[in-house]
């Protein structure tokens, strides 16, 4: 099985080229005030110019309304939409037929139970994105560079496919996709040399790493 790899919260085009030109499969694009990733509609355009036909382009957000995806679609274009935040999967199915896009759904998962959750979307999102539980008061609702006990995902991952995210880095991916094996994997501020900023050395040995693993 190849695994293939996103690399989100991209800002810049030195972040973009180097995530492409190391064989990122998908770019992500983050639309949450809140994150210090987020762009505005133009700075994702631009970005996302950049990288059309070259990685596919998601757009990441977080509860976010039909106005708010309508302007991202027309704009931006992406190809797929990730919802990030509490969508139900009426809500995912709702999303993936009125705005014609791929749909990934991101699962905060802290035990096995929390996995389970997952079963709920098949066949409302395309993919289900696996990702840590934000700690208590956090604003963000993803990982925060957290790992999760990767065994939680026994059982279910089987019966669905899924991307891995959470406290993923160029030293652990190979563990993860040898232990979950994830039809992909996700990563963010683990290639990151402060909040926000992409490190491209950090980008190109996160997705060599994951090449590595591919092989084994």
């Amino acid at each position: 099985m190849i695994t293939t790899a996103k690399i989100c919260g991209i800002t810049t085009p030195e972040a973009l080229e180097a995530a492409i030109s190391g064989g990122a499969d998908y770019i992500g694009l983050v639309f949450y005030a809140k994150s210090p990733r987020h762009l505005d509609i133009p700075q994702a355009k631009r970005l996302a110019g950049l990288a059309r036909g070259r990685a596919k382009i998601v757009a990441l957000t977080v509860d976010a309304d039909d106005d708010t995806l309508q302007e991202i679609v027309d704009d931006v274009a992406p190809d797929i939409l990730q919802l990030h935040g509490k969508e139900t999967p009426e809500r995912v199915a709702a999303i993936k037929k009125q705005f014609g896009r791929e749909v990934i759904k991101a699962i905060a998962v802290a035990t096995a139970g929390d996995a389970e959750r997952a079963r709920s979307y098949a066949g409302a999102a395309d993919l289900i994105l696996f990702d840590a539980k934000a700690p208590p008061g956090s604003l963000l609702p993803g990982g925060n560079g957290r790992t999760f006990d990767w065994h939680a995902l026994d059982g279910v991952a089987e019966a669905l496919p899924f991307m891995l995210s959470g406290g993923l880095g160029p030293d652990n991916v190979a563990d993860a996709i040898a232990l979950t094996k994830p039809v992909a994997v996700d990563v963010s501020s683990g290639v990151e040399s402060a909040p926000g900023i992409k490190d491209p050395d950090q980008i190109r040995r996160f997705l060599l790493a994951v090449k590595a693993a591919k092989q084994a």
